[in-house]
């Protein structure tokens, strides 16, 4: 059984069945979707470019043809480890043999007056693509909470359907904590370039507005007026069908580098799941797509009893305007950043080390070499910080 129906789940689902023909699969999903992708969302989907059916895993005859049993639109509300069931909010009792919990990430509340008005709105589900694309009419307003990277996506998407967008994060740059001032600065210039207004070191006091949403204060004391606002200032994990069930959560659902929980046969995968990397030798939780589709995989396989850890190197991407920026690693600190190519070219790879180890590497417009140091983060050896700045050295002699 597969508490959840997003990408950790349906990919735990299709490797399941890829595995063993007979054993019986259930796919239990909150949505009423089919299992889909959700980059589209804050991207393609959002502006028109793309229909939804690309972001489907896998149509509806797929989950028919190989047996395994959906239950959409519908919630888990308990687990009995004991018994080995789950319990449906119908009260329905669904016994397992192993359990994967994949019940992924929901969006951080704002809790500020007139945070409950009309208008305002949050991306997680294709839903909410939907409101917010009807909302993105060209001269429009929109006040975006948060340059996160789905806040940095949604901006770029709303620009580039015509709409006047005002940015507010409480940092110095967008995407300040995870990649810092000196990259995170040139997001900034590349969103004001194309023409998005951005607010830094402050946050939204308040909405406005009687029957719906018609503006903001800030805690620096400016008003701005919108049509409407899309908030993005992260996700908490859904963890408390875990919690309830006696399962180890702390920062997510605590898993080892195998995914397993503390509870016998009882697993956890994708953005709810704090896994042991054992590459990093420490505890992390990733909420992005590579993630998701194969740390789903692996745990799938080792409920059927293997003993696969799960040891990729985390990697994203986000489209923003023409620029494709790629993240590879883990990082939450550095003593040295690297970087290799100009930053204000547009094009240039940033490197995140520390005692001389990558930990982590973002590249803009720089996708291939962003794959070329998967080997030597995960290697954890030092390098030569001559060769790595130096752009006419090939980073495959960098190899170990």
């Amino acid at each position: 059984m597969i508490i959840g129906a997003g990408l950790a789940g349906a990919s735990a689902a299709i490797a399941l069945r890829e595995a063993d023909e007979a054993g019986g699969i259930v796919l239990i999903g909150e949505e009423p979707a089919l299992p889909y992708e959700r980059p589209p969302l804050s991207k393609s989907y959002l502006r028109g470019d793309t229909p939804f059916e690309n972001a489907r895993l896998r149509p509806l005859s797929f989950y028919e043809d190989y047996g395994i049993q959906t239950t959409l639109g519908m919630r888990a509300v308990r687990i009995d480890p004991a018994a080995k069931c789950v319990v449906m909010e119908d009260q329905r009792r669904v016994p397992f043999d192993a359990l994967l919990i994949a019940t992924g990430a929901r969006n951080r509340a704002i809790d500020i007056p007139g945070g409950n008005l009309p208008g305002i709105y949050n991306l997680r589900t294709v839903g909410d693509a939907d409101s917010i694309h009807s909302e993105a009419i060209a001269g429009r307003r929109a006040v975006v909470v948060g340059m996160g990277f789905i806040g940095a996506e949604v901006a770029a998407s709303l620009r580039q359907m015509g709409v006047e967008v005002t940015a507010i994060d409480p940092s110095a740059t967008p995407l300040f904590r995870v990649l810092g001032e000196q990259v995170g600065g040139t997001i900034a210039d590349l969103h004001h370039a194309h023409g998005v207004k951005m607010l830094f070191n402050d946050r939204v006091a308040a909405f406005e507005g009687t029957d719906r949403v018609t503006g903001v204060t800030t805690v620096g004391g400016i008003h701005l007026e919108c049509d409407f606002a899309v908030v993005g200032i992260g996700v908490v994990p859904n963890t408390e069908v875990a919690a309830n069930a006696g399962i180890q959560v702390d920062n997510g659902i605590v898993v080892n580098e195998y995914c397993q929980t503390n509870v016998s046969g009882i697993f956890a995968a994708g953005d709810v799941a704090n896994h042991y990397h054992p590459v990093f030798q420490r505890h992390i939780r990733v909420e992005h797509w590579q993630n998701a589709a194969k740390q789903g995989s692996i745990a799938a396989r080792n409920m059927l009893g293997e003993h696969a850890p799960y040891d990729d190197i985390p990697w994203f991407w986000s489209d923003q305007y023409d620029v494709n920026i790629q993240y590879a690693g883990f990082h939450t600190t550095w003593d040295q950043l690297i970087v290799r190519g100009r930053m204000d070219s547009g094009s240039y790879l940033a490197c995140y080390l520390s005692n001389n180890r990558i930990d982590a590497v973002v590249g803009f417009n720089r996708g291939r070499d962003v794959r070329r140091l998967l080997p030597i983060i995960k290697a954890r050896q030092p390098v030569s910080i001559e060769a790595l700045r130096n752009e006419d050295v090939d980073l495959r002699s960098m190899y170990p």
